[in-house]
């Protein structure tokens, strides 16, 4: 990761691997696909998303994985849904030459927004 804190998104995916860019871009798009009134942002360090000012969802990178934050909408989804992935509560871990399906992230996403809405 660059030594400086990343105020956008686009500073923050360039100093990721290329593989991992590729996987976090494909992430972004299909957010941006379920999402299209969000509006990107840097939250805690890592790209993320916000809709009428509040958090939706994050994702960002590692050495040895990438991940999606959609918070309470991971557990939310039936189980079956992120059984090849390493979920916790608020978090999917994925490698990046398997990045999460963009249907899978759009219902992530949609589950976040009917969340946020209430």
């Amino acid at each position: 990761m660059a030594a400086k804190k990343p105020k956008t998104i686009d500073p923050y995916r360039v100093a990721v691997s290329g593989d991992q860019r590729a996987a976090l871009e494909k992430l972004r798009m299909a957010i941006r696909a379920a999402a299209p009134k969000a509006e990107e942002c840097i939250s805690y360090m890592l790209p993320a998303f916000r809709l009428d000012g509040k958090f939706l969802v994050a994702f960002g990178a590692s050495a040895p994985h990438c991940s999606f934050y959609p918070g309470s909408a991971a557990v939310e989804v039936p189980k079956q849904d992120l059984k090849k992935y390493d979920a916790s509560k608020g978090t999917i871990r994925f490698q990046a030459d398997r990045p999460l399906p963009a249907t899978l992230v759009r219902k992530l996403v949609k589950v976040r927004i009917a969340a946020t809405s209430d």
